[in-house]
């Protein structure tokens, strides 16, 4: 069944999601609007949602706020005033990026939210999100089966802005909770990045030497823990889980440092938010049924790494 969902996923990122004719010479401008293209997830993101666009007709616009909504706000009221046909964006806070999206609606400028929500429904014309809670269970479940029901461990935990980091922590309690053998000696923050991770564990390997394992939500986090591992001559101790899929993660689940990463279908629901966004721009519909649609992930390990051909696909 796995294999065929991971099939499923891999046939999506090359086969058009909705039936499209032969694009105009010029159908306007689009503007998306990310986090930090400097880490590899966003900048996919990105790179698929521009050349989707492109390949559309459209003239299309990357931006990155860096989490600072007072830069997204202005990046929308830049869209606005630019006359974008829509707007693709990975908000930068859950509840602080409400305001920006709704400038945009009343300017009658349609918003797809992509890869993180706002708290606020009936503004975006969609929501396109991974299935963080249905990630997390995959990851804590293999990240078990490798440290065992009896272990210390550490957990890197993403920005507080971001739901998604709250949805993957709790998704990692409710399994690592059922086994009592299991105790989570150190939690910290680390804001999705590499250093912070890096430094996080550092703090935590000072107070807890002895751990067993180290859970992140995402693999940029997961990715500074091994550095800081390593760096202790910890890792060949410590079983360490990650979160997206990076190419970076992958080869270190090649390399045997890293257990696992959860991908991220970032590749999938960048391209779907523009094909729906010139769906809705031509016909007014967007294509789906409700505002909000989750994208199942699915677990890379050393048994199906190489079946990781470009960044973030994952193919059977």
């Amino acid at each position: 069944m796995k294999g065929k969902r991971l099939l499923i996923a891999a046939l999506a990122v090359s086969t058009p999601l909705f039936a499209s004719g032969v694009a105009a010479q010029d159908e306007g401008r689009i503007s998306i609007i990310v986090n930090d293209t400097s880490n590899p997830y966003w900048f996919t993101e990105g790179k698929i949602a521009e050349e989707t666009a492109e390949d559309l007709g459209y003239r299309a616009e990357v931006s990155s706020h860096k989490g600072d909504t007072n830069k997204e706000s202005n990046q929308i009221d830049t869209a606005i005033t630019n006359g974008v046909e829509a707007i693709i964006l990975d908000p930068a806070n859950a509840d602080g990026s409400i305001g920006a999206v709704r400038k945009a609606v009343e300017a009658d400028i349609p918003v797809f939210i992509i890869n993180a929500e706002i708290n606020e429904q009936g503004l975006a014309q969609a929501q396109l999100v991974s299935n963080n809670a249905q990630g997390a269970a995959l990851g804590a479940q293999q990240w078990i089966k490798s440290v065992g029901d009896s272990a210390s461990y550490v957990e890197l935990k993403g920005a507080p802005s971001d739901n998604n980091a709250a949805t993957r922590s709790n998704g990692y309690e409710t399994v690592l909770s059922q086994y009592p053998g299991l105790e989570r000696v150190g939690v910290d923050v680390a804001n999705w990045d590499r250093t912070q991770g890096f430094n996080k564990t550092q703090s935590m390997l000072q107070a807890n030497p002895d751990i067993d394992g180290v859970i992140s939500g995402n693999d940029e986090m997961a990715l500074g823990a091994i550095s800081a591992l390593k760096e202790a001559g910890k890792l060949d101790d410590v079983v360490v889980g990650g979160f997206d899929g990076s190419p970076d993660a992958v080869e270190a689940v090649k390399a045997g440092e890293m257990e696992y990463t959860v991908l991220q279908p970032v590749a999938i629901f960048s391209e779907m938010a523009v094909r729906m966004a010139d769906k809705y721009i031509k016909n007014g519909d967007t294509g789906i049924d409700g505002e909000k649609k989750l994208f199942d992930c699915f677990l890379i390990t050393a048994d199906n790494a190489d079946q990781y051909t470009d960044p973030f696909v994952l193919k059977q």
